[in-house]
């Protein structure tokens, strides 16, 4: 039973640095990525789908991507969608692609990013924390109950701080590696 409760913290544990990375796949750098125009919806035949399933994006070099759509007369219409989706970008039309260069960050714009990025962090070292609470808690009942001794829950709780610990250095490093992504000119 103390297994299952150590393998489940770590799960969700290991299911927050991932959500982390993710959301943080999504702060724009000032280098292109095609991540960046992810929540651009498209009207396609009625009905508003990701632009990824309408044109195919590319990033030929580092401050740009390149959407080629599937059917020539989708062009306006994507050119539109990424204007209203309001990233700050201004994406331009050719005869058969849209090229939507990346804008060079501020230094402003860059600190704001950072701090940004650092509340996510926090976001997920709560999150980390509630998990380590939650399990703390099923260990208790488990010594309440009987089920467990004394000893054991306090060999599992700081097998537990230890998982915490870990997992907190780990997003303390992946925000490190962001910053300096983020602060890089």
């Amino acid at each position: 039973m103390i297994e299952e409760i150590e393998l489940d913290a770590e799960d969700r544990m290991q299911k927050s640095i991932e959500a982390l990375k993710d959301d943080l796949s999504k702060v724009r750098t000032g280098r292109a990525h095609a991540s960046v125009l992810d929540p651009v919806t498209v009207e396609y035949y009625g009905s508003e789908v990701p632009l990824y399933q309408v044109a195919n994006l590319t990033v030929p070099d580092a401050r740009t991507i390149t959407i080629k759509p599937y059917e020539k007369d989708m062009i306006p219409k994507i050119e539109r969608a990424i204007h209203n989706a309001d990233l700050g970008l201004n994406p331009t039309a050719s005869s058969d692609v849209v090229r939507v260069p990346m804008p060079e960050l501020t230094e402003e714009r860059r600190k704001e990013l950072a701090k940004h990025v650092r509340q996510m962090g926090e976001g997920t070292r709560v999150a980390i924390r509630n998990v380590r609470r939650d399990a703390n808690q099923d260990l208790k009942k488990l010594e309440k109950d009987g089920d467990a001794g004394e000893d054991e829950v306090r060999r599992a709780e700081k097998e537990i701080q230890e998982l915490t610990d870990r997992y907190i250095a780990e997003v303390d490093a992946i925000l490190d590696a962001k910053e300096a992504d983020l602060m890089e000119v």
